[in-house]
């Protein structure tokens, strides 16, 4: 990773700095210690390059079908999921199914989601979920894959919904999944539209789907967006923030890599109708309206989840 560019120093600033230290010599550790971590980076960058790619077919019906009773325990028994409005998702045609992220790196909105889907739809209907590169460059990367997904990629989007697929994407993504736990009442897609031209551009409608629950999952204080951006890892790894949770068993949680254990909340998703984009807006709709359309509907369905819920974690 090339460093970044240095100031230079004013005639008569030789004095040492405040701090004791030749300027110099602090820009120079401060290059080697971003030299260092490109060094230490550089393995798992190549890692997660190799995994862009999207191979459809490593989603295998047979062990899904295999382990659904595993998914079914957790989902029901841990979360007590429930998932309405399934049969509002078109069957005969490849559809994007936009929702809003909860619960840290360990999601539970999306296990719930995948288990309604394989039951309702059966396994054999091509479903795909979008996920950070560094989810998938992880241990539990394989297994996942298992399960239909792959890297979060305008291009692998496009592939799936090529194949006739089902796609999940969460537009939020690390922004949103991370978000403090008293801001779990509000849907954040931090302005990307992104999934607004993947639908226009392959024809096909958005289904909005809505989950609460999943911020409840563990106490989130910060998205830790400054410390991602100091230490360099929203270049290295696309990795925009660098969360700061409390969570069992760690108690306080820097990152989330290694996941944590979700506290048994109620997981509660709501389907709404699909937006048909060009019957809806024109031939050519405007990208900002969709966007405004998708996610005001989405918040006030989020908002009337929240008010079904008496109490945080019981539901």
């Amino acid at each position: 990773m090339p460093a970044s560019r240095t100031g230079t120093v004013a005639e008569g600033a030789g004095e040492p700095s405040s701090n004791g230290g030749d300027p110099s010599r602090v820009a120079g550790a401060a290059r080697r210690g971003r030299s260092l971590l490109g060094a230490v980076a550089g393995p798992v960058l190549e890692r997660i390059q190799d995994r862009l790619a999207a191979d459809l077919d490593d989603r295998d019906p047979d062990y899904i079908r295999e382990n659904l009773p595993w998914v079914w325990l957790l989902s029901s028994l841990w979360f007590r999921g429930e998932v309405r409005g399934m049969g509002r998702i078109p069957e005969d045609r490849p559809v994007l199914l936009v929702g809003n992220h909860s619960g840290g790196n360990i999601t539970p909105d999306t296990l719930v989601f995948t288990l309604a889907f394989c039951t309702y739809f059966g396994v054999e209907r091509r479903f795909h979920q979008l996920a950070h590169n560094l989810v998938l460059s992880s241990p539990i990367g394989p297994l996942l894959r298992r399960y239909g997904t792959v890297a979060a990629s305008p291009q692998n989007a496009r592939k799936a919904l090529e194949a006739g697929a089902a796609v999940l994407v969460y537009p939020g993504g690390d922004w949103e999944v991370h978000r403090p736990s008293w801001q779990s009442g509000k849907v954040d897609f931090a302005g990307r539209r992104g999934f607004v031209r993947l639908a226009l551009e392959a024809d096909v409608p958005i289904v909005p789907v809505v989950s609460i629950g999943g911020q409840e999952t563990a106490l989130f204080l910060s998205h830790g967006e400054h410390l991602s951006r100091a230490l360099g890892l929203d270049r290295l790894f696309r990795l925009k923030v660098l969360p700061i949770s409390v969570a069992l068993p760690w108690i306080v949680n820097v990152g989330d890599f290694l996941g944590h254990l979700p506290l048994p909340s109620k997981i509660t998703i709501q389907v709404l109708e699909p937006i048909e984009l060009t019957e809806r807006f024109g031939r050519d709709p405007d990208v900002d309206e969709v966007y405004e359309h998708v996610t005001e509907l989405m918040q006030a369905t989020l908002d009337e989840l929240a008010a079904e819920r008496r109490l945080p974690v019981i539901g």
